[in-house]
């Protein structure tokens, strides 16, 4: 039902806001942002917070998996956009998640038979210098050797010069098992002096790196968010349609919070979604519902099972 609110509107330039009386110990070294997510009882401690009270939109243009990271480092949350295949959204989560374990998987590939023009332009479409040459050209393939900007001179060299003739041949290069922990890793970087870090299989195919820079970015960003085990937290968004399926590969793929994403909360179909989550997974999944503008629609999402509206 519409209702007519005959109370005149205000906007925002209509009200003052009057400071009160500021201590000596009022200072910004003082100030928390930290923000509670979700709902938690009074007195307890709320399990999912944020460092600075900062989201990103459910949409396409806004958050995707670099706003997921980009946000996580300075302490906020991104949720990734629902309008796209389940196992894409997944990826995307599961990408994120990944990142701040420090083991990132490798985005610049090339394969023995490419040359340094290849190199050249992977170099302009990544903005990465360090590359893998496996055997097949992908992140997980058999590493057979590493190419930096040390290994070669374009002035120098002839842009048909395969890679193979100038890179790090495996056989010379530091690398690290597949179980090394994060702190080992940044041991070796540190030990050898070493930009990046290799993982490898016992198969000699690639894992994943880890970056001296990433350590330079966890000192540089004290506020980031991370979880139990040292991972960008990262949220996701969902719908009223597809959920029975969404919602597992989200779980399954790391998201640590979710929110069904709709211009109207106030709903039937919400509620059926809500009560899906809670009968499946307890209070063990955190999800939001909305949008609603009025204290009726609230209090429908959070009798529904609503963590946050």
């Amino acid at each position: 039902m519409a209702y007519f609110f005959s109370e005149p509107s205000r906007t925002f330039s209509e009200y003052l806001l009057v400071p009160g009386y500021s201590s000596s110990e009022c200072v910004p070294a003082n100030v928390s942002l930290k923000t509670p997510v979700v709902k938690f009882k009074k007195g307890g401690e709320c399990p999912l917070t944020m460092n600075v009270p900062m989201v990103s939109a459910v949409m396409q243009a806004v958050s995707g998996e670099k706003m997921g990271i980009a946000l996580a480092r300075e302490g906020g949350i991104a949720f990734i956009f629902v309008s796209q295949p389940v196992e894409q959204q997944a990826e995307m989560v599961r990408r994120v998640k990944n990142y701040k374990a420090g083991f990132v998987s490798s985005d610049s590939n090339l394969r023995p038979t490419d040359t340094l023009a290849d190199v050249l332009a992977l170099k302009e479409r990544t903005g990465h210098s360090t590359m893998a040459v496996t055997e097949d050209g992908t992140a997980e393939g058999k590493l057979v050797g590493l190419v930096t900007s040390r290994d070669y001179r374009v002035s120098r060299m002839d842009p048909a010069v395969p890679v193979t003739d100038f890179m790090t041949p495996f056989d010379k290069l530091i690398y690290a098992p597949e179980g090394t922990s994060l702190k080992e890793a940044n041991d070796i970087i540190w030990d050898r002096k070493l930009n990046a870090l290799p993982i490898v299989s016992a198969s000699q195919r690639l894992v994943s790196f880890v970056f001296r820079k990433d350590y330079d970015s966890h000192k540089g960003n004290p506020l980031e968010l991370l979880d139990g085990q040292k991972r960008y937290v990262v949220g996701a968004g969902i719908n009223t349609r597809d959920y029975e399926q969404r919602v597992p590969a989200l779980v399954e793929a790391g998201a640590d919070v979710l929110v069904i994403d709709s211009s109207e909360g106030y709903s039937e179909w919400q509620a059926r979604t809500l009560k899906w989550i809670r009968d499946r997974y307890g209070d063990a999944v955190k999800v939001g519902a909305g949008n609603v503008v009025d204290g009726e629609g609230f209090r429908f999402l959070a009798d529904a099972g609503a963590d946050f509206v």
